[in-house]
C-alpha cells in the first residue's frame, strides 16, 4: 500500500524529561489519534501507529533535537501535519520541524552531543581532565546489561570540550554501539554534579542521510561555480561513487 513518511524534530524538556521512552511513544500515539491524522498501523492483533524514534533518550535527559518518523496513509502537507500535532502536544514536548522522507529511508544516528553545566570555578580542572582522557588509548567501563561485561568506549569518543561553562561530550554512534554520556561523566570524576542537580541535555542528534546530503549540496554548488569559471563540473552521482 502506498504511504507517506515524515521525519519530525522535537524537543523533550521540563517535567517531560522524566517520561520513559515507552510512555513517550504512547504520548505520540495519542497525539496522532486526537489530531485525526490518517496514520498507518502495524499488523497483528494489537495494531498501533507506525512510529520509529531514531534513538531513545535516557530517562531524565533533555532532548533538544530528537527525531521521530511516522507514516500516514495519505500524502498531506508537512506544515498541516505539524500544526495538527502541535495542538495536541503536552507541555514539555515542542515540535520543531517536519520533512518528508522516502518510504524506504530510515533515520540512522551517527553522532550525538551531550551538554552538562559545570561550575565556573571547576572549568580549568574539567578541561584538564578532558584532555587527559582523550590522550588515553583505551577507556574501559563496566556494564551490567544485558550481561556483565567490560567495554572500551574510547573508539566512540570524538571530542570532550568545555564551552561556555558546560561540558560537551561528542560521541559517535555505530551499528555496534556507542558510549553513554553518564559513563564519560563518571570517567571524568564528575558524577557529583548529578547529585547537585545538574541535568544532561542531548543537544545534537546527527542523522546519517542528512549529513550525507549536507556534504553533497556544497560540493554540487562548487561544481556549478567551476562551470562559470570554465572548469568541468562534478556531478552528484560522481561524488557518490568516490
Amino acid at each position: 500500500m502506498e504511504f507517506a513518511k515524515y521525519r519530525i524534530r522535537f524537543r523533550k524538556g521540563g517535567d517531560l524529561r522524566l517520561l520513559s521512552h515507552h510512555d513517550l511513544m504512547r504520548s505520540f500515539e495519542r497525539m496522532l489519534r486526537r489530531a485525526a491524522l490518517p496514520f498507518r498501523s502495524t499488523e497483528g492483533f494489537h495494531p498501533h501507529p507506525r512510529l520509529v524514534f531514531a534513538l531513545s533518550l535516557p530517562l531524565g535527559v533533555i532532548g533538544a533535537q530528537e527525531v521521530v518518523e511516522l507514516e500516514l496513509t495519505e500524502d498531506l502537507p508537512g506544515d498541516d501535519v505539524l500544526a495538527r500535532l502541535c495542538v495536541q502536544a503536552p507541555p514539555g514536548l515542542e515540535l520543531l520541524s517536519i520533512n518528508s522522507v522516502a518510504p524506504r529511508v530510515t533515520a540512522q544516528v551517527c553522532r550525538v552531543v551531550y551538554r552538562l553545566a559545570v561550575p565556573p570555578d571547576r572549568g580549568a580542572a574539567v578541561s584538564a581532565a578532558c584532555a587527559a582522557l582523550l590522550r588515553q588509548p583505551e577507556c574501559w567501563v563496566e556494564r551490567s546489561r544485558p550481561q556483565p561485561r567490560r567495554v572500551d568506549i574510547r573508539t566512540y569518543l570524538i571530542d570532550l570540550r568545555l564551552n561556555n561553562d558546560a561540558l560537551e561530550i561528542d560521541l559517535s554512534v555505530t551499528p555496534t554501539g556507542s558510549a553513554r554520556a553518564d559513563e564519560v561523566v563518571a570517567l571524568l570524576g564528575l558524577t557529583e554534579l548529578f547529585e547537585a542537580g545538574a541535568v544532561l541535555e542531548r543537544t545534537v542528534l546527527e542523522i546519517q542521510d542528512e549529513q550525507a546530503q549536507a556534504v553533497r549540496e556544497p560540493a554540487a554548488a562548487s561544481g556549478r561555480m567551476n562551470v562559470s569559471a570554465g572548469q568541468p563540473a562534478v556531478s552528484v552521482p560522481e561524488l557518490a561513487d568516490c
